[in-house]
């Protein structure tokens, strides 16, 4: 049994298709399959049920998904602090969507350094399945994304409600319009925009992160949905206004974990961002 084995096998577990685990691995179809057969000859046991629709876990498969994940975690962790320099007693890594980085991640982390300076802080951005799937394999330890779905060995907490506003580069134009850029927040932003615009037409720019929108907006004009903790200092300068009257939309931030871990620092910092998450619910942007 090798790492590249256990990462193949938390891959096709996640993905459900031995396809599409050599696409996101970067490797052939025909490597994935050796791997996992060299590692069920390894264990003994067949891991997965192969069929046209994919790949699911057979009952041994199951049971040995926990202990995968925790062997991956060891021999990550083994390799990050065998690399770390002796003021540092641990690593952790920690992705996030972009529009968690503006303003609030940054200052997030800034505090958590301070509290536990001898530990290293790895940051990364991604979408909901880049860090869904980095924590599923072990390579993340804590992803933070609005759109998270449920695995076993996972934990998923809500941090807090983002509350996304419509906001102008020019307040005087009447609005819906040709200039609107449709935000992908994700199904729950969907759900709540369709409900409150059934007879909108489909916006003629659409983009899948905020932090675009803005850039669109501010180049060129137009409107767009963003929460209000980005949109509040752009309204203060005065280069994007609210528009009057328009809803506000909900978008839960959730921070997945794994469920088992038995890493005290971890611990630590979770604490942290729990209770950095609790400051950021009392606060009022408006």
């Amino acid at each position: 049994m090798d790492i590249d084995q256990i990462k193949t096998f938390l891959s096709v577990a996640a993905n459900g298709s031995f396809l599409e685990a050599a696409s996101r691995l970067y490797v052939t179809q025909s490597t994935v399959s050796t791997r996992i057969q060299r590692l069920e000859a390894y264990m003994g046991v067949s891991l997965f049920v192969r069929n046209r629709s994919g790949a699911t876990l057979t009952l041994p498969g199951r049971r040995f998904l926990r202990h995968a994940k925790t062997l991956l975690i060891t021999l990550e962790q083994a390799r990050h602090d065998i690399g770390l320099p002796s003021r540092y007693r641990a690593s952790i890594t920690l992705g996030a969507r972009i529009a968690l980085w503006e303003t609030l991640l940054p200052e997030w982390i800034g505090i958590i350094r301070s509290q536990v300076a001898d530990v290293s802080i790895r940051s990364e951005i991604g979408f909901e399945e880049d860090l869904m799937r980095g924590v599923i394999e072990g390579s993340m330890d804590i992803g933070m994304m609005y759109t998270p779905q449920h695995n076993p060995g996972l934990k998923v907490e809500h941090l807090f409600d983002e509350t996304l506003v419509l906001l102008t580069s020019n307040p005087e134009k009447t609005w819906p319009n040709d200039d609107y850029i449709y935000v992908d927040w994700g199904p729950g932003f969907y759900a709540q925009h369709s409900n409150a615009y059934p007879n909108l037409e489909r916006p003629p720019q659409v983009v899948n992160i905020g932090w675009l929108a803005v850039q669109l907006v501010t180049g060129n004009g137009g409107s767009c949905f963003l929460p209000i903790r980005i949109a509040a200092p752009l309204i203060k300068e005065r280069k994007l206004f609210q528009v009057p009257d328009s809803p506000q939309f909900k978008l839960p931030a959730y921070m997945v974990s794994p469920l088992d871990s038995d890493s005290i620092i971890l611990r630590q910092i979770l604490d942290n961002l729990r209770s950095l998450a609790a400051i950021e619910r009392q606060k009022n942007y408006c």
